[in-house]
């Protein structure tokens, strides 16, 4: 199939995009990396008057890491990440989960921003935000930029908490702890399709072995990313192994309500998840240094 007819603008600065964005609304879609977009315009599940072209924008090209933490901006391309050998000293989760994105063909071209205000459910990076605590950047026109948490972010499938006039300029994730353990676990039928449950899961053990800190963000286990809040608290303050890993999966895999669908069964979801979660803490938890 070839798209509907559309007018396409290619602005050159961010003031410029965001005036478009408030001039023409749902009327337009915002296109960078097209890994996503493209197939969807073929197919006719959208149909925008105008595309507006956002690759040319200085404003959100690259990313930096700091003090602060890591700042990316919307326009990173996931293979800017993958190649970076220092990523994973100050990002280990990320740098983990980048080489399960799609094929690197792909990540040539999918951006950091695409993937997250798609907001599809299997995607990886609305895991790593929920289990980073990570916040989106959001621009509009004439007025302050505005930051929104991950567990606000995700409204539902496909859908986020950027307004039609709004643009999703960049993400901030704060800086790595030193010492914490980390993992990043999915499953497909086939690498490089999207995932039929995942994780990613970051956790603390003080110098006793009592975990301190528990963070899992989940793929492909309900209409959004998810943060299996139950499981971590279910853990805080207990010690460490694979009693309280084995407990901490199977909270996490009670409280969930998986998408049935052609690609697998709620009930084989959350088995996934259960036996994921538990694979990851255990992970994670040899990778702690105690604090």
């Amino acid at each position: 199939m070839k798209p509907a007819a559309f007018d396409y603008i290619a602005p050159s600065s961010l003031e410029q995009a965001l005036e478009l964005l408030a001039r023409y609304g749902e009327d337009a879609k915002i296109i960078a990396g097209g890994q996503t977009l493209g197939p969807m315009l073929n197919m006719r599940m959208l149909t925008p008057g105008v595309l507006v072209d956002i690759n040319a924008l200085p404003e959100l090209q690259g990313y930096r890491a700091g003090g602060g933490g890591l700042t990316l901006g919307a326009l990173t391309r996931q293979s800017s990440l993958e190649d970076d050998a220092g990523l994973a000293r100050v990002q280990p989760l990320v740098a983990a989960a980048i080489p399960h994105i799609a094929h690197r063909a792909i990540r040539n071209r999918g951006t950091v921003g695409g993937s997250l205000a798609h907001a599809d459910p299997a995607a990886e990076w609305g895991a790593l935000v929920q289990a980073l605590d990570g916040e989106m950047i959001v621009a509009g026109h004439g007025v302050e930029q505005r930051t929104i948490a991950a567990d606000a972010f995700f409204d539902g499938l496909l859908t986020t908490a950027i307004e039609a006039d709004e643009l999703l300029v960049g993400v901030r994730l704060p800086p790595w702890r030193a010492g914490s353990g980390w993992s990043f676990r999915e499953f497909s039928r086939r690498h490089g399709d999207f995932a039929l449950a995942g994780v990613a899961c970051r956790l603390v053990l003080d110098a006793s072995g009592r975990c301190t800190e528990a963070a899992l963000g989940l793929i492909g286990l309900g209409d959004r990313p998810l943060r299996a809040r139950a499981a971590e608290a279910l853990m805080i303050g207990e010690p460490g192994g694979g009693e309280l890993y084995r407990a901490g999966a199977a909270r996490a895999a009670q409280a969930l309500d998986p998408l049935d669908d052609i690609h697998a069964s709620a009930a084989f979801r959350r088995h996934l998840a259960r036996v994921l979660v538990e694979d990851a803490l255990t992970e994670a938890a040899q990778r702690c240094v105690a604090e």
